[in-house]
């Protein structure tokens, strides 16, 4: 699975981190776009886009294939689904509850974090989007963060939390391999992007491991690409000298 997925951009991002530190311009000088137009003309651009969003999503669906129950809920190998001792749907209203709160904990010292990597000089400039103004940009824009979110969320951590407990690893030594498969991923960023994950990756493998859930950090990660890539433009606007190229 991981073959298919995160572990194979894992070692893409270790081979692009040591071609970036083999330039001669130095890694704080170099730039990381992570959205990028893949058509000039708009309308392919768009199918495009649409695309890769969909055939993003096939490794997520080969994992709930893998860990699919016969008995309800269906999902919840994967920590979705009504839990056990729910009543009622207010199990939702609080997992995305905790989800914002978990979006607002990493968040905040991450983009503090990132601004003082790039000023140290061990992370790229981190370009979230470059894809031109069209109708469609935001609604592009807001289902590749979706598409990001489920891969991480039920691969990374669901999905990997399940296959360690069956090879008999304990807990503490799970959510530090999931942290360091996260961080692994994002090192085409530099070194800030990989520390930055990892402490993501941390708090996440924690909340996961206490709670056994994965919508709230499902509905973290998606607030955080969302506000990352829809706003970037604005933060641009408003503070080029701190975000951007």
């Amino acid at each position: 699975m991981l073959a298919l997925s995160f572990g194979a951009s894992g070692v893409y991002a270790v081979v692009t981190i040591i071609e970036r530190l083999t330039r001669e311009a130095a890694l704080s000088t170099q730039t990381a776009t992570i959205n990028r137009s893949l058509a000039e003309r708009p309308v392919f651009d768009l199918v495009y886009q649409l695309l890769a969003f969909a055939f993003g999503l096939a490794p997520v669906a080969l994992v709930v294939f893998l860990l699919w129950r016969d008995r309800r809920p269906h999902l919840g190998r994967l920590g979705l689904g009504a839990p056990a001792r729910s009543n009622g749907a207010g199990w939702r209203l609080r997992e995305t509850g905790a989800g914002f709160a978990l979006a607002a904990l990493i968040g905040v010292p991450g983009l503090g974090f990132y601004l003082f990597a790039k000023w140290i000089g061990i992370n790229t400039t981190v370009v979230p989007t470059a894809l031109d103004a069209f109708w469609w940009t935001v609604p592009v824009l807001v289902l590749q963060a979706l598409r990001a979110a489920l891969g991480e969320e039920l691969i990374v951590v669901a999905y990997f939390f399940d296959r360690m407990r069956r090879l008999g690893v304990g807990p503490v030594a799970t959510v530090i391999a999931s942290a360091l498969l996260r961080g692994s991923y994002h090192l085409y960023q530099g070194f800030g992007g990989f520390i930055g994950n990892v402490v993501m990756g941390l708090v996440f493998g924690w909340a996961y491991q206490r709670w056994g859930r994965s919508l709230p950090l499902i509905v973290a990660h998606w607030i955080l690409d969302i506000v990352s890539f829809a706003g970037y433009p604005l933060a641009v606007a408003l503070w080029p000298a701190l975000f951007a190229g």
